[in-house]
């Protein structure tokens, strides 16, 4: 694999409200070239051929990383708190952990049960009315995995969180605020815990299928719609390489985004 940056210019036009304050109409998109120094080639990060990796996170993003993994090869735990998914888990042949984030005696004892855990990627949250899960839970869940030696740790939280609070309309993170203050607690526990990590911030979800133009950037400032199979897609990518170690990333769809944004896109 190899890393290049590029330079993002797209337009759109406004079409309604949605997840990050908007919904999108198709857009057109120009990549302009920007001369850089030579880039070096990415370093893998894990095979996923016989890889332990555990996915903490109900449906959405999360179940589908553990499919597209289970489909690489990789051995898969997924960590929920009931067993409403347990057959399609099983069903795929991933394993089933039953735990809430939110009890660490529970989260400890799904680590203590997998030998040899190679990576995590936590999708955890919760809701407006019920935040806890965005800190505690995922803090629960990196403390346990840095206490197993846990070489990466992926975690999606969201735009709107952290230092992207201004990318967001200021309705949208009024509504949202009180998850996206403690999805920011977890994203500063990950940064201090010393593993190799990766935050992915996704814009407004969607559930349609993925349509393959999703863009990583360290852009703090964009906001925009993805599906939750382009995140999925994403967040496989920075896991199976270093080139994204130790960086916030939004994750946007040029084509569903409003307004003229320019910005510098992470390929990995």
């Amino acid at each position: 694999m190899s890393a290049s940056m590029s330079l993002l210019k797209t337009s759109s036009r406004r079409a309604g409200a949605g997840a990050c304050g908007f919904q999108t109409c198709p857009t057109r998109t120009t990549i302009r070239s920007v001369r850089r120094r030579p880039l070096m080639k990415a370093r893998a990060a894990l095979d996923p051929d016989n890889a332990n990796v555990l996915v903490c996170g109900g449906g959405g993003v999360g179940f589908l990383v553990s499919k597209k993994l289970k489909d690489m090869g990789s051995w898969v735990w997924c960590m929920q708190r009931s067993e409403t998914r347990r057959s399609q888990i099983e069903g795929m042949m991933a394993l089933f952990a039953k735990a809430d984030a939110l009890n660490m005696e529970q989260v400890e004892k799904v680590f203590d049960g997998i030998d040899d855990l190679d990576a995590v990627v936590s999708t955890i949250g919760g809701t407006v009315a019920e935040p806890l899960a965005d800190s505690q839970g995922n803090i629960n869940i990196i403390e346990a995995a840095k206490k197993r030696g846990v070489k990466k740790f992926v975690l999606v939280t969201s735009i709107g969180a952290g230092d992207s609070k201004d990318a967001t309309p200021p309705s949208v993170y009024e509504t949202l605020e009180p998850v996206l203050v403690e999805k920011q607690k977890a994203e500063e526990a990950l940064k201090e815990s010393g593993m190799d990590y990766v935050i992915v911030r996704p814009g407004g979800l969607k559930n349609e299928p993925g349509t393959g133009s999703a863009k990583l950037t360290e852009d703090n400032t964009v906001c925009g719609a993805i599906h939750r199979e382009d995140v999925a897609d994403l967040v496989i990518k920075v896991l199976l390489s270093d080139v994204a170690n130790g960086k916030t990333l939004s994750a946007v769809d040029p084509a569903q985004m409003f307004g003229e944004p320019q910005f510098e896109t992470v390929e990995v």
